[in-house]
């Protein structure tokens, strides 16, 4: 028995339900005298909602990530860490690989400590076939979700996400504008981010008249080496190509020394753009343009509007944040 089975037999959400249970005044008498009868109908007690009632609570969040040697998910863990702990909360956190297995494995994990919510860092919690997310939409029955730059629709799931779309449009289209006809689209997943960073590329040719190419799309290892061989690879094999614009920053450093081993001038003969904008981007010579997906910004907002689903508010399914192109050395536009 649990939240969702009240729900369901009131007729009411799931927030509403919660709102009950914490007292809020944004509840009519009727609705909850409804939700109390149900509750007691079903024998439900109540658990990681009842904070206001000091029931089940241990005031402890699960966070998964796939890779904590990711800058981009170190990153996600120190303000999603930081922020549980500013509203008086704990974590546990659980790197998972890439495994499906293994993921289930370390979410039931959590799930049998009880955690109050369960925070999903990164996209690659997404799976592509529908039947492999259900175990996230059945712990949602009992506790919230959250996506941090993933998206899955489900009662009680709550994504923040970045318009990764948006952002290598727009990055990709100043790149044409200022010259690019050849440009390369480097990319490390086809997780839920990395769909929406590739369409963005096409979408931005497009626009501009151009074909979509595939010999002008490669997938490769989240390395700086293995990046740089690439390019060089393709250099070999007679591919031109004026402009490289990758998923990640690792992937762009691994083009600015493909440029210096190939004798390319950056930007004059190949511009460059990086996504994320992390440290390499500033360790490079020159300097990486980079795209700043606001990784501060999405897991500050994620912990907001997980207070809010625990005090009853009435928060989105979905928030969607815009990027920024941090200009640098390696375009011309």
């Amino acid at each position: 028995m649990n939240i969702y089975d009240v729900s369901r037999k009131a007729g009411v959400s799931i927030a509403t339900v919660s709102r009950v249970l914490n007292g809020s005044p944004n509840v009519s008498e009727r609705t909850r005298t409804l939700v109390l009868e149900v509750m007691d109908e079903l024998g439900y007690t109540p658990n990681v909602f009842a904070r206001g009632l000091g029931l089940g609570t241990i005031q402890t969040i699960g966070i998964m990530c796939s890779d904590s040697s990711d800058p981009y998910l170190a990153h996600a863990i120190y303000y999603l860490e930081q922020g549980l702990r500013s509203h008086g909360y704990d974590s546990i956190l659980c790197c998972t690989g890439r495994s499906l297995e293994t993921k289930q494995k370390y979410f039931d994990l959590l799930r049998s400590k009880k955690v109050d919510a369960i925070i999903l860092a990164g996209s690659k919690f997404v799976e592509p076939k529908p039947r492999d997310n259900d175990y996230i939409l059945e712990a949602a029955r009992e506790l919230p979700i959250m996506l941090v730059n993933g998206w899955l629709e489900g009662e009680n799931i709550y994504s923040t996400l970045c318009d990764d779309r948006m952002a290598t449009h727009n990055a990709a289209g100043k790149m044409i504008a200022s010259g690019c006809r050849s440009l390369l689209y480097l990319y490390t997943s086809q997780s839920y981010s990395g769909a929406g960073k590739l369409q963005g590329y096409k979408d931005a040719l497009g626009g501009y008249g151009l074909p979509v190419r595939e010999e002008y799309i490669h997938q490769c290892p989240k390395d700086i080496l293995a990046a740089r061989d690439l390019l060089l690879h393709l250099h070999r094999e007679g591919l031109p190509f004026d402009g490289v614009l990758a998923s990640d920053d690792t992937l762009a450093v691994g083009a600015v020394k493909y440029a210096h081993a190939a004798g390319k001038s950056i930007p004059d003969d190949l511009s460059i753009i990086g996504y994320n904008n992390s440290n390499y981007a500033i360790c490079t010579d020159p300097e990486l343009t980079s795209i700043d997906s606001k990784i501060e910004a999405l897991c500050t907002t994620t912990i907001n509007t997980l207070m809010g689903v625990f005090n009853g508010g009435n928060v989105p399914s979905r928030t969607t944040i815009a990027a920024d192109l941090i200009k640098r050395a390696t375009t011309k536009f």
